[in-house]
């Protein structure tokens, strides 16, 4: 896809996801699938599978791992003329357990001093930024070093200033961080900068110290948040803004296969609805549903429907 003006634009580390083929503990498992994993392309390919244009800003080694992210990212249709080719640095990997019956899968991670984690302001293209109408944040970013956080607020305070709209999903991934109470406080800082917050009841609990969905959402609305929606897993997620609260109940699957990725499935629903005009609740309804679609399949983001597929499950 050719650089232009861009609906969405997302930043963070995407990594080579090994998938286990067989079930396991990871040391004995001698077959693994090659796949894509990050929260931010989750979306950024889920919102472009929907239509939209979507641009993604990053750092990838030059290294067979970084080379597989890139086309991969490029073969949905997302923009990565702003990801940064770094001959320093590696690419982040990822190895996952296979699941059995829906739970969390094992996860190890390879990603310290990464390429993405030297992600910095120097990066920061600002026509690029301008040329998108909306920014997703997750908090998983800013996790990596002290120049993904610095980049995270200047990306967000450029955002705000401009009139854009900016959703931010807390994505917590504590072993990231040093303690619970310093990751609550620098997720808080950039979360309190978003329009709308898309924290999971659990992340809420953790983030707000409140364990009531009213009460977290109360927490970020007497900060500045205009929209929150927080998810309660499988009996859908409430929504809460100034004007009006409810609860969207989830939708049934009849197997799940492989949570990960429901969470950023959600947020493109939440988001494409948004910018199509649709109100709070016809978008949690849809984040409801593209995250039912996420979890029916193994993979982070494979899952994710196209524009037609979503069309033909909301007209049932």
């Amino acid at each position: 896809m050719a650089q232009g003006n861009l609906d969405v634009v997302t930043y963070g580390e995407s990594m080579a996801l090994l998938v286990a083929e067989e079930v396991g503990d990871l040391a004995a498992v001698g077959k693994f699938s090659r796949r894509l994993s990050g929260a931010e392309t989750n979306v950024a390919i889920g919102l472009a599978r929907l239509g939209l244009h979507v641009g993604w800003v990053s750092r990838l080694g030059t290294d067979a791992f970084g080379r597989f992210v890139r086309a991969a990212v490029a073969a949905e249709n997302v923009d990565v003329s702003s990801v940064a080719a770094d001959t320093m640095y590696k690419t982040g990997i990822q190895l996952k357990a296979k699941a059995q019956h829906g739970e969390d899968p094992a996860i190890d991670y390879y990603r310290r001093g990464s390429a993405a984690s030297h992600l910095s302001v120097a990066d920061f293209n600002e026509d690029y930024f301008n040329s998108a109408r909306h920014l997703h944040a997750t908090g998983i970013a800013p996790a990596l070093s002290d120049t993904t956080m610095a980049f995270a607020h200047h990306a967000l305070d450029f955002m705000r200033a401009h009139g854009k709209s900016i959703s931010f999903d807390p994505n917590l991934r504590p072993m990231l961080w040093p303690s619970q109470e310093v990751m609550a406080q620098k997720i808080n800082a950039l979360a309190f900068k978003a329009d709308y917050v898309l924290p999971g009841l659990a992340e809420g609990k953790i983030l707000t110290g409140y364990t009531d969905a009213k009460d977290i959402a109360a927490f970020y609305l007497d900060h500045g948040v205009k929209k929150v929606i927080i998810k309660l897993g499988a009996e859908g997620a409430y929504y809460r803004t100034v004007d009006e609260e409810g609860i969207v109940a989830g939708v049934r699957v009849e197997k799940v296969i492989d949570t990960v990725g429901a969470g950023d499935g959600f947020a493109v629903g939440v988001i494409s609805a948004l910018l199509e005009g649709l109100s709070i609740r016809q978008a949690v309804a849809r984040g409801n549903r593209i995250g039912a679609f996420a979890i029916q399949v193994v993979g982070d983001m494979e899952g994710l429907p196209t524009r037609e597929q979503l069309v033909a499950v909301e007209r049932q």
